[in-house]
C-alpha cells in the first residue's frame, strides 16, 4: 500500500494548518453521489459544501461555495459581482488553474487564492464538509471560521436544485 499523500491533499493539509483551523479529514474512499459523500463524512447534504470555479474573464476566477442541495443562480451572481457574463471551465481548464480535479477542488491549497463568495445559508449551516484536494477525501469544520479563514463575500447567490 502506498502511505504517500498525494500532492494535491498535501497542498490541501499545509493550507489548513497554515489557517489555524481546527478539522477532521474524513477519508470515505469513491462515492457514487453527493447524498453518498455527504453520509460518509458525516453530515447532511445539504452541508457538503460543492466548491466551484468561476470565471470572470481571462484568467480572472473565482470561488463559489455552494451547498450540496443548491446551484449557482446565475443571475444573481452576475449582479452581485457587477459583471455581464461569467462562465464555469471545463474540467482540464479547472484542473490547470486549481491543481484539483472536478470533485475534488478547494480554496485550501488551491494554485491560486482567488476571492470566494459563499452562499448566505452557510454561515447558519454549523459543521459543513468540503473537498480536500483528492476523490473520497474531505475536510470537516465549523462553516464561520471556514468563512473568516477565507475572507468569504457572503451573499444569496444560490437556488434550490432542481427535483430530477
Amino acid at each position: 500500500m502506498n502511505d504517500v499523500e498525494p500532492e494535491p491533499e498535501r497542498r490541501v493539509r499545509a493550507a489548513l494548518e497554515a489557517s489555524g483551523l481546527e478539522y477532521v479529514v474524513r477519508r470515505h474512499g469513491r462515492v457514487g453521489s453527493l447524498a453518498e459523500a455527504a453520509a460518509a463524512r458525516g453530515v447532511s447534504p445539504d452541508h457538503l459544501l460543492k466548491t466551484m470555479v468561476v470565471r470572470r474573464g481571462v484568467d480572472d476566477y473565482l470561488f463559489v461555495l455552494v451547498p450540496g442541495t443548491r446551484t449557482i443562480a446565475w443571475p444573481r451572481l452576475r449582479a452581485l459581482l457587477g459583471v455581464n457574463r461569467l462562465s464555469m471551465p471545463d474540467a482540464e481548464v479547472a484542473r490547470e488553474v486549481t491543481g484539483f480535479e472536478r470533485g475534488t477542488i478547494t480554496p485550501f491549497g488551491a494554485r491560486h487564492a482567488w476571492p470566494v463568495v459563499a452562499d448566505a445559508r452557510i454561515p447558519a449551516a454549523g459543521t459543513v464538509s468540503v473537498g480536500a484536494g483528492g476523490h473520497g477525501v474531505g475536510v470537516t469544520l465549523d462553516a464561520d471560521a471556514l468563512l473568516r479563514a477565507l475572507n468569504a463575500q457572503v451573499a444569496d447567490v444560490t437556488d434550490p436544485e432542481a427535483s430530477p
